[in-house]
């Protein structure tokens, strides 16, 4: 690779490669981990500092999305309830949040103050402090709008983490997928529609009580943004070393996604969730855990496949298709939907 392109951040096999040329084959192993927590050795969501009693669970993430203001959320909403869900999914308990945005000169006051708001307002509602942050200004034509970046902290006293999935474990999504990812993409595509709404919005009461009752039960959590349900669970799938096998039918994606995907030529299993979580769970908790789930109010929710060890040197997703044929969910490639968070 010679120049970055846009499919570099779509959250795809480009970025995974990136991210290893770039960083982690620069990277020493003792570099990748404080010892007896989450690290680059195990890469996720967050990372985990190990503490007397249990972690300190530590993200950072930089949203770059456009348009900025969009149905059903904005910039600010989308870094605040991101960071916070990022920190959920490793089994944390997030309690603040630090920022840096970086504006073009000539971006109205009107347009920041509605991102800070919409920030505060997530941060206020769920509990989180905002204890620090950065502003910066780049000369007009040097930056599109608006880039806001947020590091998450927050304290769990066991962790989730992906490679503990075990053959055996259901795997449950918690609502409909790839809602933000088509309400990114019609507004790009100009596309007026009421039917397209992101879903975005902090997990924090779905999770936390999972987190309480279930935490040996949960092997692995993912909100499945960039890259989608597809690349989280290939994800998944190479960190476990296993199998995954989902079934079509069980996936929850209403109609007019879908028929948003066929038109734009898009997997909805490769479009960004911003309010939904994937599971992967002990089989015998697994209809408990999803009447837990339907209980706070996620109706939508489904188990959607299991995990099965692999009967050769691949670790692989395998979708079964509404015909009644198998195909393999390959990791989404190229330029996705651009600046979707």
């Amino acid at each position: 690779m010679s120049r970055i392109s846009l499919a570099h951040g779509s959250g795809g096999t480009e970025t995974s490669k990136l991210i290893q040329q770039l960083i982690l084959n620069r990277v020493p192993d003792w570099m990748k981990n404080l010892n007896g927590g989450v690290g680059l050795d195990y890469p996720d969501d967050s990372a985990a500092l190990p503490i007397p009693g249990g972690y300190v669970v530590t993200t950072i993430d930089a949203y770059t999305v456009s348009p900025i203001f969009f149905p059903g959320g904005d910039l600010g909403k989308l870094a605040a309830a991101g960071t916070i869900n990022d920190l959920l999914m490793l089994g944390g308990r997030p309690v603040a949040v630090l920022d840096a945005i970086v504006v073009e000169e000539g971006v109205e006051m009107a347009v920041l103050s509605r991102i800070a708001d919409s920030m505060l307002d997530i941060l206020r509602n769920e509990g989180v402090c905002l204890v620090g942050g950065d502003i910066k200004v780049m000369p007009r034509g040097q930056l599109d709008g608006v880039v806001v970046a947020t590091a998450g902290i927050g304290f769990a006293s066991k962790l989730i983490v992906d490679k503990n999935i075990e053959p055996g474990d259901k795997v449950i999504v918690t609502g409909p997928i790839g809602e933000h990812g088509a309400a990114i993409l019609a507004a790009q595509q100009k596309i007026e529609s009421s039917e397209f709404k992101s879903d975005v919005s902090p997990l924090t009461r779905l999770m936390l009580p999972l987190i309480e009752s279930y935490i040996d039960e949960i092997h692995a959590a993912r909100d499945p943004t960039r890259g989608g349900v597809a690349m989280a669970l290939n994800d998944w799938a190479k960190s476990s070393n296993n199998n995954i096998i989902i079934h079509e039918s069980e996936i929850p994606v209403r109609e007019p996604v879908a028929n948003l995907c066929e038109m734009m030529g898009v997997d909805p299993l490769s479009l960004a969730s911003e309010g939904t979580a994937l599971l992967a769970v002990s089989p015998h908790v697994a209809e408990e855990i999803l009447e837990r789930i339907f209980e706070m109010g996620y109706r939508d929710a489904r188990i959607i496949g299991e995990v099965r060890e692999k009967p050769s040197s691949l670790s692989l997703v395998v979708l079964k298709t509404l015909i009644g044929g198998s195909r393999i969910l390959e990791p989404p490639s190229g330029e996705i939907v651009p600046r979707i968070c």
